[in-house]
């Protein structure tokens, strides 16, 4: 389920929660709308409401540290990209077909990764891309230093290689964790009982109405931005691929 159709559904049933506490208002007998009882729904709706917004901080913070931690992990990844190029580079000319493997293989990773296409971010690392990264380490192994300085470059790259490739992108996409379902389905609820109880003790009028919706799609926008939050690889809100781009210019020359 897309994460924009979340929205909309969360939106739909907390303004919905607010039509049906506003029709109760004019069913119900006197009695359940009295001081006394308006009091004890007010307490029990305000337990609720520091639940909820308990669990919104909380996983907004969350997903901000998942997304942050990604966007580290790509400007990291990316400058040891350009230190491998550069050490390749220092090496000698006979270098310049790794470096232009290296190329090629950075250059498809950011075409995925800009892709916004969950099943190519699902393959970044299936075992093509391995044998790719496997390529290019073979290549390295295979140099044949002629002294002190080359020998020392060497190791340097392989360290590069495998820092690069082999534990920063499976890091990136381990990142991203969902968020349970029962927990957003308990979410929803409370946010649909607290509108449903500002509905049924609220004045019918277009000011109320307006400031409940608009409170609404605040607790609506979110849950969104938490769920975009969580995908830092795709959808609206996704970590920049600029640095990326900007390392790949410079790659092979």
């Amino acid at each position: 389920m897309s994460d924009l159709l979340i929205f909309f559904i969360v939106f739909a049933c907390a303004s919905a929660s607010v039509g049906v506490g506003s029709y109760l208002r004019n069913v119900l007998p006197k009695q359940h709308l009295n001081d006394e009882s308006a009091a004890v729904v007010r307490l029990a709706t305000g337990l609720i409401a520091t639940m909820a917004a308990l669990i919104l901080g909380l996983l907004i913070s969350s997903a901000k540290a998942s997304f942050d931690t990604v966007s580290t992990e790509l400007i990291d990844a990316t400058a040891h990209v350009v230190r491998l190029d550069r050490v390749l580079a220092k090496y000698g000319p006979e270098t310049q077909p790794i470096r232009e493997a290296l190329r090629r293989s950075y250059a498809a990773t950011i075409d995925t990764l800009a892709s916004d296409d969950p099943s190519r971010l699902a393959k970044i690392d299936n075992p093509e891309t391995a044998h790719r990264v496997e390529d290019i380490q073979r290549l390295v192994e295979g140099l044949s230093p002629q002294n002190a300085m080359q020998r020392e470059l060497k190791t340097r790259a392989l360290l590069l290689v495998d820092e690069v490739f082999a534990t920063r992108w499976l890091a990136i996409l381990k990142e991203k964790v969902p968020i349970p379902m029962p927990l957003l389905v308990a979410l929803v609820f409370w946010l649909v009982a607290i509108f449903g109880t500002f509905g049924l003790y609220a004045p019918r009028n277009g000011t109320t109405i307006a400031v409940l919706l608009v409170c609404a799609l605040s607790t609506s926008g979110a849950i969104f931005l938490i769920l975009e939050l969580n995908s830092p690889l795709n959808g609206v809100v996704r970590v920049s691929l600029t640095p990326m781009r900007e390392a790949l210019a410079v790659l092979g020359k």
